[in-house]
């Protein structure tokens, strides 16, 4: 009888990250949007945009793509097109570019701080819990 050996488990690969937006999108009717949720970006999501004649002529309006193709809610909106991340307040389009960029290159959403009164170093999930 040969034992074989099972790999070790891998936690599961969180593909999605709720956030909460400081401000929050405010639609035509005034109702202000704050809670979404953006999913892992795919090779795809990367390289489709290249080809829009957008980014072309202004590199910047990258993000915009990025975001309106990894945004899967925001609120109760129907769905989070270019006219939405457009119509963000500059702090939430801030808060979303660094939450792509830190799920995306760092695979996670915690930072590490360290405590300003007893020096002590420890990481800090940013993202709402749960997602």
């Amino acid at each position: 009888m040969t034992l074989v050996e099972s790999p070790p488990s891998r936690p599961a690969l969180q593909t999605e990250y709720r956030f909460v937006l400081p401000r929050g999108y405010v639609d035509d009717g005034g109702r202000v949007h704050a809670e979404g949720v953006m999913r892992l970006a795919t090779a795809r999501d990367e390289i489709y945009p290249q080809s829009d004649a957008k980014v072309r002529e202004n590199p910047s309006y990258l993000t915009v793509i990025l975001l309106t193709r990894t945004i899967t809610k925001l609120g109760t909106l129907p769905e989070v097109d270019q006219w939405v991340v457009e119509a963000l307040f500059a702090s939430d389009l801030a808060f979303l570019q660094d939450l792509y960029r830190r799920t995306n290159e760092n695979g996670h959403t915690r930072i590490n701080v360290t405590c300003p009164e007893c020096d002590a170093k420890f990481e800090v999930e940013t993202n709402s819990p749960g997602a």
